[in-house]
């Protein structure tokens, strides 16, 4: 049986082939998978000489034929030529990038001879089954043991391989022809994870394990194949007065071949439980170095061992319970359904972990470049950080393809109704956010809102002689930051669990105070610790919604003053603790509407206000337009803090609108707009802003709207499509109207928050004695 390349090249290299596609095998592929109408598109997974890529093409496909060995496609190419729909490709499955993989997945997968010189069968097979179109299979063909003579049984598998294959599918049909088992794999592919026990004896002493934790050099963990029918981490029982340490170290070598030396083990975690009756205590040793071959020693045990991704973790299917704790341990979040244990983390110092595929470098420069052709990383140190830190180490529950998609934050934990509370956010805007820290190396940085990902690119980009403190008001988050730096950090983060309203302990904050502290949760106030924690002349970056509207703000510090450099529109998830806020809301007809008060409170009675909503609407247009992928974030901002009694209608699922609008009584306005040109030139249409209004005062409230409308479009916006963001200063609350400068103010419980818009220069009557300073308006929240 060939193990390596090499072999393989050689093999095809000397006139060599492999069994032919037979006419019966034809004819059950063409019964069982007929091309999609319209065509479709199919991997043959070790296509050798291609005849079988040849076969599926005529059946309508286009097909991705790929082999490792260059031999073997050279023949190929050379036997059958450039034939139409086919496209040669050379890569290994188990080793090389998919790259160059057809993104848009296959409706049609097929394996012929191939599996049984898988190494990590289950991955590879989980990632083409990741790559199936909807209602796409996977097809496995492979001789069966008791078809081929003794020698050649490492080309065969046998019906307790067959049976781990067709495991966690939705749908698994078998056929048998001529020696061959043909599988045809539907639906998910690969069950949830479950955590099993297996016999203990009723009573007993209490019992000592130890679980070795051991990853590859693309960051991958070692799982064995249990005789029980289960999977399992190198260990076992400790023996003696041996150390956890040791007996991680020995079990690994007797059950794998893996050679470790003691000082490479480290134990993470101490995990207490128990199964019938017989008190366990388990030691989570992270293995960090290790040498020698992958083999099974103990055959009686285990039928094999395997590499798993991470994010393959929560689709296992069965996981004995110690081994799915310890996996919990290190990569928290990524096993799901686990049972009670008391779990005691160990504050180790142990050397960060290495490990990546090529697959996530490729992502991650893609990612990279994204961000940076979307002119959110000008400098270079910010772009060197997302080229180098692994963002996916940090997201260790989803695949690469999502971990590294720019555009889309992770959700990495949920309350009890499934809200997120924690995420490692869109790359773009952690990008824009950092930017706007204004940092140089050496800065010291507070992070409030951790998840590990964006402390650890703070730490790149403060480079070796920069602090980063990060913190969180979850526990359960500020142990997974702990553990994924750990894993793959630079040792320059420190991780601390309290409420960021409240600040950071003392010990952690420098003498002049952080030179940048950023905010990674949606905030409606400005703690007073944030102001006193930052130097002078420090930056603060938060995401601050201003009634009901969130954007990224960077503000400068300048005495008691925050002043505003930048605006992005941007959303996070809610605060907790001090800062937790719920927003009084009013249903309308049956739910299918909110009206939510940001000024509250609320109105209690609706029956007039539904009873004008299900009545006649009026509409009034504003002869204000705009352009297709128009920003119109600022028109939003503007109703929101120069309008009284603003509140905002919107849909509860989230498909409609969330837009500014007027209620009085029985009468409402809000508003919308509609499509007044259409074009096949997506660059052409044109869409003018209107106003819906119902009940006896909808037209005095339209008029209002109408008029901030157009007032917002020749002060604010201007010519063209640019608009202007408004200069915005926070004050420490109490601040007395004539120290305020001219603007619309926002009055929150510890801040006062002046806007001013473009335009927006008419004053009201001096308030008070001759000393007090006009303002233009001021609403309490």
């Amino acid at each position: 049986m060939y193990v390596v390349r090499d072999q393989w090249e050689e093999h095809y290299a000397g006139g060599k082939g492999f069994r032919p596609l037979s006419e019966d095998e034809r004819e059950l592929l063409a019964r069982l998978a007929p091309a999609p109408g319209g065509g479709g598109r199919a991997l043959d997974a070790g296509c050798g000489k291609g005849g079988l890529s040849l076969f599926l093409a005529s059946l309508g496909y286009e097909v991705d034929a790929v082999d490792f060995a260059d031999s073997a496609l050279a023949r190929a190419r050379e036997e059958h030529g450039d034939v139409p729909g086919v496209r040669w490709l050379g890569l290994d499955l188990e080793r090389d990038d998919w790259a160059e993989l057809c993104e848009e997945g296959y409706d049609l997968v097929v394996l012929r001879l191939v599996v049984p010189f898988f190494r990590d069968r289950a991955r590879v097979l989980h990632a083409l089954g990741e790559r199936l179109r909807p209602g796409g299979k996977l097809m496995v063909i492979t001789p069966t043991a008791g078809s081929v003579p003794a020698e050649k049984r490492g080309i065969a598998l046998d019906e307790e391989e067959i049976a781990l294959i067709a495991s966690g599918w939705e749908r698994c049909a078998r056929e048998d022809l001529d020696g061959l088992a043909v599988l045809t794999l539907r639906g998910p592919c690969h069950g949830a994870t479950r955590v099993v026990e297996f016999g203990l004896p009723p009573a007993g002493p209490a019992m000592t394990t130890a679980c070795a934790v051991v990853t590859d050099e693309s960051g991958r963990v070692l799982l064995g194949s249990s005789r029980r029918g289960h999977l399992e981490l190198p260990g076992g029982r400790t023996d003696g007065a041996e150390s956890f340490e040791a007996a991680a170290v020995r079990e690994l070598r007797e059950e794998t071949g893996l050679v470790a030396g003691v000082e490479d083990a480290h134990v993470v975690a101490m995990l207490a439980d128990g199964s019938r009756g017989v008190p366990r205590l388990t030691a989570v040793v992270r293995i960090t170095a290790w040498s020698g071959t992958l083999t099974v020693p103990e055959p009686d045990r285990f039928t094999g061992w395997q590499w798993y991704d991470p994010h393959m973790l929560s689709c296992l299917g069965e996981v004995f319970a110690p081994s799915a704790q310890a996996l919990e341990s290190v990569w928290p979040g990524t096993v799901p359904g686990l049972p009670p244990v008391h779990g005691y983390p160990v504050g180790t110092v142990r050397p960060p972990v290495a490990g990546e595929p090529a697959e996530a470098v490729r992502r991650r420069h893609d990612m990279a470049r994204k961000v940076i052709d979307g002119g959110w990383a000008p400098s270079a140190r910010v772009r060197e950080a997302l080229r180098t830190v692994p963002r996916h180490r940090f997201a260790p529950e989803v695949s690469l393809q999502v971990a590294y998609d720019d555009n889309l934050a992770v959700v990495t934990r949920r309350d009890e109704v499934g809200r997120a509370t924690s995420s490692v956010s869109a790359a773009w805007l952690q990008a824009d956010m950092i930017e706007g820290l204004d940092l140089m190396p050496g800065a010291c940085v507070w992070e409030a809102g951790s998840g590990g990902y964006n402390a650890e690119l703070l730490a790149h980009v403060t480079g070796l002689h920069g602090r980063i403190v990060t913190s969180d008001i979850d526990g359960a988050v500020v142990h997974r930051a702990r553990r994924l730096l750990a894993e793959a950090g630079s040792g320059r983060v420190t991780v601390v669990h309290g409420d960021a309203a409240q600040g950071v302990p003392a010990r952690l904050v420098p003498r002049d105070g952080f030179d940048a502290i950023v905010i990674t949760y949606q905030c409606r106030d400005v703690a007073p610790a944030w102001r006193e924690l930052l130097a002078e002349g420090g930056r603060l970056v938060l995401p601050l919604e201003i009634r009901g509207y969130t954007r990224a703000i960077t503000l400068q510090r300048d005495g008691d003053v925050l002043s505003a450099r930048k605006f992005t529109h941007c959303g996070f998830v809610a605060a907790q603790g001090a800062h937790a806020h719920i927003t009084p809301t009013v249903d309308l007809l049956d739910g299918t509407l909110w009206l939510l008060y940001e000024d509250g409170p609320a109105p209690r009675s609706v029956e007039k206000l539904e009873e004008a909503l299900r009545g006649p609407r009026s509409e009034t247009a504003t002869g204000v337009t705009m352009g297709t992928g128009f920003y119109f974030g600022s028109l939003q901002l503007y109703a929101a803090t120069t309008l009284p009694g603003f509140c905002r209608l919107a849909v509860p699922d989230g498909r409609g609108a969330n837009v500014p609008a007027l209620a009085d009584g029985g009468s409402l306005a809000y508003l919308t707009h509609v499509r007044t040109r259409e074009s096949e030139t997506l660059g052409e249409r044109r869409w003018e802003w209107v106003v819906h209004a119902f009940g006896d005062q909808g037209d005095r409230l339209a008029e209002q709207l109408v008029a901030t409308v157009r007032a917002w479009d020749q002060n604010v916006r201007g010519n063209g499509e640019a608009t202007t963001d408004p200069a915005l200063s926070v004050y420490p609350a109490g601040t007395p109207d004539r120290l305020l400068p001219c603007g619309d103010v926002v009055s929150l419980p510890h801040c006062r928050i002046v806007v001013q818009w473009p335009g927006r220069d008419a004053l009201l009557p001096v308030l008070g004695g001759p000393d007090m300073a006009p303002v233009a308006a001021e609403v309490e929240v």
